[in-house]
């Protein structure tokens, strides 16, 4: 399996916007839905938003429901995340992968997000 390959992150202010980017194998994309993931401080990985690849309907974790906006490109087995109103709590490393996750199916390195008050 190859590792899906996370970008976009970086360090902003509360507040501030981010588009997260992440090209995934079509194995992943094999799955009925694909979702951003995100490992906070001292938690444990969590899913933040997902995606239904067939009819394209969305779920958000309710902390960034209305915030953040989960998008693919198919063709391209892109996966976006727009991520607007940051605030610190929302600070992590985020992951993309099938959802539900899949224990064969391997993690990237993840992009960083720092968000500062």
């Amino acid at each position: 399996q190859v590792q899906p390959v996370e970008s976009g992150g970086g360090l902003v202010q509360a507040g501030e916007s981010l588009r997260l980017s992440c090209v995934a194998s079509e194995s992943v994309f094999s799955g009925p839905a694909v979702a951003w993931y995100r490992q906070s401080p001292y938690k444990q990985r969590e899913y933040v938003a997902a995606i239904f690849l067939s009819s394209g309907s969305t779920k958000y974790r309710d902390a960034v429901e209305g915030r953040f906006t989960i998008s693919t490109d198919n063709a391209e087995n892109t996966i976006y995340l727009q991520m607007n109103g940051l605030k610190p709590e929302d600070t992590g490393i985020y992951y993309c992968n099938r959802f539900p996750a899949v224990p064969s199916f391997p993690w990237g390195q993840g992009t960083h997000v720092t968000v500062s008050s």
